[in-house]
């Protein structure tokens, strides 16, 4: 659940915000060089998808459901995990800002949280 809201206003919105110094998603540092999506982040995507079967939905604030809203309200960006229709906090913005942008911190962190489940 990114801290930013998707469309063009909102990615033009974010982008000039974070250039500025005014508005931060650390889950979009961690996702996105400052144009396209890492090379890291897709490759990520394809390893826990086959290892684990794990599958990313990038979610951006208005376009959460009402049940991912219900999960995840004023704790974005954040990282909801979906079982049997629920949707649980596996990760808040505080993991996300200790992974520092890091695609493989991220993934460990992840992983660890995964294997509780």
């Amino acid at each position: 659940m990114y801290n930013a809201n998707g469309g063009l206003a909102g990615e033009l919105s974010y982008f000039f915000g974070h250039m500025f110094g005014r508005v931060q998603c650390t889950l979009c540092d961690i996702t996105h060089s400052p144009f396209v999506k890492k090379a890291e982040w897709k490759a990520m995507e394809i390893r826990l998808r086959d290892e684990l079967g794990v599958e990313f939905e990038l979610v951006h604030r208005n376009e959460r459901s009402p049940e991912q809203r219900a999960a995840s309200e004023n704790r974005e960006p954040c990282i909801l995990i979906e079982h049997d229709g629920q949707y649980s906090m596996i990760l808040d913005w505080t993991d996300l800002k200790l992974a520092k942008g890091s695609v493989a911190a991220f993934e460990r962190a992840v992983r660890a949280k995964i294997l509780m489940y």
